[in-house]
């Protein structure tokens, strides 16, 4: 069973019940400090060792945005070449600002620059203005689908379709069907990426739909479990400020997101028996 690890870094979830009945692992890492944004070395370090007791695969909650650098963290545990999908309103490609310092906004960067087992990057939800931001010798390594991309998809190729009781809105996600699966696949999703009626961040928002985020995901682990590759490891953030709280949208979300991870885990999981 693929482990699911809450990691707690501004006591967010606390208001939050989509881990309820799931045997989970919660990492308290409040007391922490130099997280906030950046993550100074020591910081890491502690980190690295709070997550030596867990593997490097399953389900990760990383808290809000602010603390997307931990998918920078997580990439570094991966000890074997492998792709990077990733689902965020932002490129989170930014050179670093403060001596090198790893942050929420470059950790895309420095995973590009650093982790030698990292091969490609898939990353979708920025908009075009924001990519054409981004430094050249890191577009090298990314494959880039932008927010207006995503949109044209919706508008030129969408349907409305009820499963769950969820209302879905699926774009054509056939381009995520192009993702080689010679090597694993490691998936950060920020919910930034989602518009505000399905979530609630501390960074600005795209406008996929909750139902469209599903869709690509199933059409992305179907491409998988077809042509027999592996997810390694999937991670999650985009909570909201606890100062200001408002975590239904954020829960239902992430209620969501656990159920089809768990699931999809528990059937690779299978499969790998069987081979």
């Amino acid at each position: 069973m693929a482990e699911i690890v809450i990691m707690d870094f501004s006591g967010i979830y606390k208001g939050e019940q989509f881990f309820e009945g799931e045997k989970v692992s919660w990492l308290d890492v409040r007391e922490i400090p130099g997280t906030n944004c950046y993550c100074d070395d020591e910081a890491k370090t502690q980190i690295l060792e709070k997550l030596e007791k867990f593997s490097a695969g399953g389900i990760y909650f990383i808290d809000s945005g602010n603390y997307h650098y931990m998918s920078r963290i997580g990439i570094e545990r991966v000890k074997e070449p492998f792709r990077l999908l990733v689902f965020d309103n932002h490129t989170d490609m930014q050179l670093p600002a403060f001596g090198g310092l790893l942050s929420c906004g470059g950790w895309i960067a420095s995973a590009i620059e650093e982790a030698e087992n990292l091969v490609e990057v898939w990353l979708a939800g920025p908009d075009e203005e924001a990519y054409s931001q981004v430094e050249e010798p890191l577009k090298e390594k990314v494959k880039f689908f932008s927010r207006e991309m995503l949109q044209g998809f919706r508008n030129n190729e969408s349907y409305s379709e009820k499963t769950n009781n969820m209302e879905r809105n699926v774009m054509d996600f056939s381009f995520l069907g192009e993702i080689p699966t010679d090597l694993p696949l490691y998936v950060s999703i920020d919910k930034d990426v989602l518009g505000t009626t399905d979530a609630s961040t501390t960074w600005s928002q795209g406008d996929m739909t909750l139902g469209e985020m599903m869709a690509a995901l199933e059409f992305v682990t179907r491409h998988f479990k077809e042509a027999g590759g592996k997810i390694l490891q999937v991670d999650i953030c985009g909570e909201c400020d606890p100062d200001g709280a408002d975590n239904e949208r954020n829960d239902a979300a992430n209620r969501e997101l656990l159920k089809f991870w768990k699931n999809f885990f528990a059937e690779q999981e299978d499969r790998g028996a069987l081979l």
